[in-house]
């Protein structure tokens, strides 16, 4: 791999669509929502395959970089960048890319949310090969594109041109971002061929994103820069925790992405999800004849398409289909799998009916 290439985990998230289970002191990154360890070390054990432990970054806030370090003894504090709040993720970015440039002024660097799973890891690592190998060489914004393999509606997507680049058989050139269409149009994307699903994994030299960001945010690059000066200095903290209160949340695709003019998109056919509901993790994992997962203690009678986690008490059910129970920390949530993403809704009203201690 580069010399000058860097993995950067983003790790800020709570994941409010797995409470129960997700909440402030176990956000959704620290558990093991699919199999026995928990999300973000699937995550660091994957990239530190190609980046050596003093090349590796977690961007997230105080409480989770203990929480992470507490998981991880191998990490010090090194190995964490600090945002004081989560600002989305393009202010994430902005300090993530000004820390490594002032390291490195040819830091190439790699972007990867700490809670997705990715299948395949010799092909993934072949698509941050090539990425990283044109991002160093050229002026552009690489990300990831997953070839779909069914027309899904909760992911965005990326159109590409039909061809890669002269110089790649990975890499191609992006036409347009979509946002996440309706069913009909996305059956539409895959029969064109044309449409990859829009990953959130990124690489691009920290020189050439600051680039970017000064051209399409300049707000945002004027406090990075004004930060750049105090960082190795006794004021940094100080002055860190001054400047990001002023900085107005915006998504990287939205503010960068969408209005650059030389983004390449690597194509992965490697298996990938962003585990982003428990109807998700449903998909993801092995189910029993009647198409029952059941994690914990218990027993389904005449019941199908259920998922069905309990970290203690044991759940028994009959004649009951297609449903999401999870029974964590004195909690019992219920509700249809088709309606997971909704969770959501739930979890935004516990302050309005006095339940804010079970956030």
């Amino acid at each position: 791999m580069n010399e000058h290439y860097f993995s950067v985990i983003m790790a800020g998230g709570v994941g409010k669509r797995f409470w129960p289970r997700s909440r402030k002191d176990s956000p959704k990154q620290l558990l093991d929502i699919i199999g026995d360890e928990s999300m973000i070390n699937l995550t660091i054990k994957r990239l530190l395959k190609v980046s050596p432990l003093e090349r590796l970054y977690i961007i997230t806030n105080y409480h989770q970089a203990e929480m992470i370090l507490a998981q991880n003894p191998n990490l010090s504090w090194e190995n964490f960048i600090i945002e004081p709040s989560g600002k989305n993720t393009a202010p994430a970015i902005a300090l993530a890319a000004a820390i490594l440039k002032k390291r490195d002024p040819e830091a190439v660097m790699g972007l990867f949310p700490a809670d997705h799973l990715i299948q395949d890891e010799k092909d993934f690592i072949a698509c941050l090969n090539e990425g990283v190998r044109i991002a160093a060489e050229k002026n552009v914004l690489i990300t990831f594109g997953i070839e779909p393999t069914r027309p899904a509606t909760g992911y965005g997507y990326i159109q590409v041109e039909k061809e890669p680049l002269p110089d790649s058989t990975l890499v191609y050139k992006s036409k347009t971002f979509a946002e996440k269409p309706n069913l009909e149009t996305a059956k539409r994307f895959l029969s064109s061929g044309e449409f990859l699903w829009n990953s959130g994994m990124f690489i691009w030299r920290a020189d050439v994103i600051l680039k970017e960001i000064e051209k399409y945010l300049p707000e945002l690059y004027e406090i990075i820069d004004t930060l750049t000066n105090s960082m190795d200095t006794e004021e940094y903290d100080k002055t860190l925790q001054k400047l990001w209160r002023t900085i107005k949340p915006v998504s990287i695709d939205y503010g960068v992405m969408e209005n650059a003019k030389h983004v390449k998109v690597v194509r992965g056919k490697f298996g990938w999800s962003d585990v982003g509901s428990w109807d998700a993790v449903y998909s993801l994992e092995k189910k029993d004849k009647y198409g029952n997962v059941l994690r914990g203690d218990g027993y389904l009678l005449e019941s199908s398409g259920n998922y069905i986690y309990s970290s203690e008490a044991q759940v028994f059910a009959r004649n009951v289909h297609n449903l999401i129970v999870i029974a964590d920390k004195g909690v019992i949530l219920l509700i249809p799998r088709d309606e997971s993403e909704s969770i959501k809704g739930i979890v935004d009203a516990l302050p309005v009916v006095g339940k804010e201690d079970l956030l």
